[in-house]
């Protein structure tokens, strides 16, 4: 069936006009995952048989005329660190303890069979949803389906690829820095963190609790607010989702941009010399659109977005190394290698570090606020470039890179990537829109409304690519020597933490130690002044 329908709205109105069975495009789609197991590698475990009994379920329930809702048959799948009843759940690592997945469904997971969804298995992600990928540990390494030779982000990058390879026509993400937008932008579809506490992450494992988020991503906007609209909502197993009423997301996707204010945030967001040109240039021909539909086009200033960036950076290292902190220390040696290295960076900073985080993280939340005090969204750059090249690549160059996706974590905002165009090169390119919190409606109204003026988000990636298997294996980094005083303060910090880890791993830590610390110390200049970090816990 190559000419299946390629969004969930489309086969989900396929699928009640009767012009073909969720049975049909379930068997079809999961025919094009097996075949695409030795390239795009998206999956890691295939849910065909349970795939198929939903599918059955969902025709029967068409024939009775039991209709659940638009994902009703709807082939999706499900990033495999979100726990399923019908699959193993590993978050990619030969670290976690293999009975934590034999339990029930997720909250979300739930909530998608309750809506007739058909699951078709369990995507690849970077080792506990951070890190790069560590071809050692035996775990595919999953590929962009725009050129294989490339990254499709992480590190919801199963899900991203999925995705774009047309192998399911949504899935569930989980953002914590930007893992959903990352490789949205990076695979050319819509994927979209949800505000702090709108989606339950029951059944989640944690990566950040004060950041970690669940989200649909598909090809388009409409698509991914017909999977919001079954997974958010209060639960009472997950305390940080609100009690506050979910809207009609479908209803707000009204196509018209008129009269709307568009927020741009140029300095850092679009400034900085990490940046790249086309990057820069597409997003802002996009903002140019979105003026010529009608759009008010407004200048707005986040003045500490560079600040919120080190902020991040120290809250998602201190949070995720106090989950991993005793693995890290009894069996470090099970990590893949760029996972273990990240990790034991948040052994790196101090509690006061972490307080001045906080701090900082109150001082933005406030500024971006104000910014939509004055736009109905902003408009920035998802990430700064274009996907990277697995060859060559060196997870440490970019730390204390400029981030656009982390920090709308930090704040809690719903931030929507969508495609805006392809560099020269032909790999897509992703814009975030911003929004107010839980003003999903507002942000799906705009990306919608710019989606039916352009046409990148329908462009699939070309049928067949070449790679070499090797490239995930070359990706190694920089071999200078540290600097002894480094090394130095880097052995006093792991013995007192009681980290035992390898020559390699001490030398690369002692090479990022200096940024490490020049990120903290960015957090104490004089203009911030403090805040009470306990702002940061506020709801709204």
């Amino acid at each position: 069936m190559a000419d299946h329908p390629k969004t969930i709205a489309e086969a989900a109105a396929a699928l009640r006009r009767r012009e073909l069975s969720s049975s049909e495009l379930t068997d079809a789609l999961l025919t094009r995952t097996e075949a695409a197991q030795d390239t795009i590698g998206a999956f890691i475990a295939i849910t065909a048989e349970s795939a198929r009994a939903a599918a059955w379920q969902a025709d029967l329930d068409f024939a009775r005329g039991v209709d659940r809702g638009p994902l009703q048959g709807i082939p999706l799948a499900v990033k495999d660190i979100i726990a399923t009843h019908d699959a193993p759940s590993t978050a990619n690592s030969r670290v976690l303890d293999r009975a934590w997945g034999n339990r029930p469904d997720a909250t979300t997971v739930r909530r998608l069979r309750g809506a007739g969804a058909v699951l078709t298995g369990k995507l690849g992600l970077h080792e506990f949803a951070t890190g790069w990928p560590d071809p050692s540990t035996g775990f595919r390494v999953v590929r962009n389906p725009w050129d294989l030779g490339r990254t499709p982000g992480g590190s919801s990058s199963g899900t991203g690829a999925a995705v774009a390879g047309d192998l399911v026509l949504g899935g569930l993400g989980t953002d914590t820095s930007g893992s959903i937008r990352g490789p949205a932008a990076y695979c050319g579809i819509s994927g979209l963190k949800p505000t702090f506490g709108r989606v339950s992450k029951e059944g989640c494992v944690p990566l950040g609790y004060s950041l970690d988020n669940i989200g649909p991503m598909a090809h388009t906007a409409r698509d991914c607010a017909l999977m919001l609209q079954v997974l958010a909502g209060h639960d009472p197993a997950d305390p940080c989702t609100v009690d506050v009423p979910v809207p009609d997301y479908a209803a707000a996707l009204g196509g018209s941009l008129a009269g709307l204010r568009v927020g741009v945030p140029r300095r850092y967001f679009f400034d900085v010399p990490e940046l790249d040109a086309e990057v820069r240039a597409a997003v802002l021909d996009a903002v140019e659109a979105m003026g010529r539909a009608g759009a008010r086009i407004v200048e707005v200033d986040i003045p500490h977005a560079a600040a919120g960036n080190a902020s991040c950076t120290v809250t998602i290292r201190s949070e995720s190394y106090g989950y991993h902190e005793r693995n890290l220390r009894e069996r470090p040696e099970l990590y893949g290698k760029h996972t273990r290295r990240v990790l034991i960076i948040g052994a790196l900073f101090t509690g006061a570090d972490l307080v001045q985080a906080a701090r900082v993280r109150s001082i933005v939340k406030g500024e971006t606020a104000a910014a939509l005090a004055s736009a109905d969204v902003l408009i920035v750059p998802t990430m700064l470039g274009t996907a990277n090249a697995f060859e060559g690549n060196d997870p440490d160059s970019r730390l204390g890179y400029p981030s656009y996706t982390g920090f709308f974590n930090m704040t809690g905002s719903p931030a929507f990537s969508i495609p805006c165009g392809f560099s020269m090169a032909g790999l897509p390119i992703g814009m975030q829109v911003v929004g107010r919190p839980f003003d999903e409606p507002t942000v799906l109204r705009v990306a919608d409304a710019y989606q039916r003026i352009t046409d990148w988000h329908v462009r699939r990636p070309p049928a067949a690519n070449s790679f070499d298997p090797d490239d995930a294996k070359r990706h190694g980094g920089s071999t200078a020597a540290p600097d002894a005083s480094a090394l130095a303060a880097i052995d006093a910090i792991l013995e007192r933490n009681q980290l035992r880890p390898n020559d390699e791993d001490r030398a690369r830590l002692a090479r990022v130690y200096p940024a490490i610390r020049g990120l903290a110390d960015s957090l104490r200049t004089a203009d911030l002044a403090p805040q009470e970090p306990a702002l940061v816990f506020s709801a709204r």
